[in-house]
């Protein structure tokens, strides 16, 4: 090590002077910090949260889908039946009491499964799936924080130990600044707060969302 304290008064220590190795191993004991948060016990459980959630948004999306489908082919059959039924009739023999007046009873079952199909469409497009997709956000935001607060923490806890480590040469120096945001718990902070970030607008997201169906429920009353 060879440096001229008069001329630079401010030193840098590194593991290696090889500026990519250095980024390198930075860049991986990250990595592995970070998939250490990724398995605490928190992390693990509200990501399952997100994740139920979210399929339970999906498969109300698919089931809506089905219905929307199956009641534009109950409309077609409907309509298909009661025109069958109107031609029985108007072929009928002209007296009252021989008018075929059967087919109308598959139009009435058809009709009346349209209508039971059509308020459960409603109910879904309404009230279900908005409600499931504000849950979803919410669960989505959750995790997200908690997995920076897990990030900061093991953050924290590096610097710490980095900290106790000098403390003999603050001993004998009395101050010895270190800039942690070069080092692994810098790495762990920049991604925990693009975390937060990311949590912060998908709540601002489901904020919006809840006031427009709370607005949208209101006006339906």
């Amino acid at each position: 090590m060879s440096f001229d304290l008069a001329k630079t008064p401010t030193l840098e220590a590194v593991a290696t002077a090889d500026g990519q190795a250095l980024a390198q191993d930075v860049r991986r004991r990250a990595e592995e910090a970070i998939a250490t948060a990724e398995a605490r016990a928190d992390v693990v459980e509200a990501c399952a949260a997100q994740r139920d959630l979210e399929e339970r948004l999906a498969r109300l999306r698919k089931t809506e889908r089905a219905l929307t489908a199956y009641s534009k082919r109950l409309r077609e059959q409907a309509a298909a039946a009661e025109q069958a039924a109107m031609d029985a009739i108007i072929e009928s023999t002209g007296e009252e009491k021989k008018f075929d007046f059967r087919k109308l009873d598959a139009t009435a079952v058809m009709e009346n499964r349209s209508r039971v199909t059509g308020r459960a469409i409603a109910s879904m497009v309404e009230r279900m799936i908005p409600l499931a997709h504000l849950a979803s956000l919410r669960a989505e935001a959750h995790a997200l924080m908690t997995r920076a607060r897990a990030m900061e923490a093991i953050a924290q806890e590096r610097a710490e130990k980095v900290l106790g480590a000098m403390r003999d040469a603050v001993s004998e120096e009395m101050v010895l600044p270190v800039d942690l945001s070069k080092g692994v718990a810098g790495a762990l902070l920049a991604h925990a707060a693009g975390l937060k970030r990311c949590a912060v607008q998908i709540s601002e997201s489901a904020d919006a969302i809840e006031r427009a169906f709370q607005k949208r429920m209101g006006e339906l009353k």
